[in-house]
């Protein structure tokens, strides 16, 4: 039995540099969303952060989705 070193080092890091841009944006979703409660409750407008959190979260979703979809395919 023989192990390929190169292509598990490749998917390690290919995993480690996917988990992290998804943690990444997941993060900047909740930031979004907590400024806009933070500027509605100082009466501004934040729909400049509810729009980017949302981007981030569907951003998210669609990636989780295409894993599932390799998983699945």
């Amino acid at each position: 039995m023989d192990i390929d070193w190169a292509a598990l080092g490749s998917v390690f890091g290919v995993s480690l540099v996917a988990t992290v841009a998804l943690v990444g944006l997941f993060t900047l979703g909740i930031v979004g969303l907590s400024r806009q409660e933070r500027a509605a409750t100082q009466g501004g407008s934040a729909a400049l952060a509810v729009t980017g959190a949302y981007a981030c979260f569907a951003a998210c979703a669609a990636a989780v989705a295409y894993g599932i979809y390799l998983i699945v395919a």
